[in-house]
């Protein structure tokens, strides 16, 4: 897609799990070794991987006000798989949330997705509007309404199409 600045913080990791797979192109960076190392996964782990990618994308969708592009399964059923922790440091008090690691890549999405409940960020975690696109992005827009991974892109055509069929 086009040049943007990604998710903050762990948020990024889900972005880009969920942007492995290109819509338009059909290429899925999990069929290759590297995509695979990118996550640590092995070959093994890669249909749970997609169907983890799958879910979050219906729920980016869910986020922008957009229906789930295919039937997949819920988002937390996959999640309750994921047990986490609150973990405080007695020296200072602090805490944070971690993973019992029952499935690495579960778990981290698990944490990323409970720390951002409680910053308020995950809701401005999307997908896009198009079909041909569904690409994860933060929208950053200040009233949070963002529709489209960029406007230059996704927004220029679902606008043009509009101002065609009128």
């Amino acid at each position: 897609m086009s040049e943007r600045v990604s998710a903050p913080g762990d948020l990024a990791l889900i972005e880009a799990l969920v942007n492995t797979l290109d819509i338009e192109a059909g290429a899925d960076e999990l069929d290759t070794a590297d995509g695979r190392a990118r996550f640590g996964l092995t070959e093994d782990e890669v249909p749970r991987a997609r169907e983890l990618r799958e879910s979050l994308r219906a729920t980016l969708l869910a986020h922008a006000g957009h229906p789930a592009h295919q039937d997949v399964t819920p988002l937390g059923e996959l999640l309750s798989r994921a047990p986490l922790l609150v973990a405080v440091d007695t020296r200072d008090g602090s805490a944070h949330i971690e993973s019992a690691d029952a499935e690495p890549l579960l778990s981290r999405i698990a944490a990323t997705i409970a720390e951002s409940l409680v910053a308020g960020t995950w809701p401005r975690l999307k997908a896009c509007e198009a079909p041909t696109c569904h690409w994860a992005y933060y929208d950053r827009s200040p009233a949070g309404r963002g529709r489209w991974c960029s406007m230059a892109v996704c927004g220029a055509r679902a606008k043009m199409r509009r101002y065609r069929a009128k």
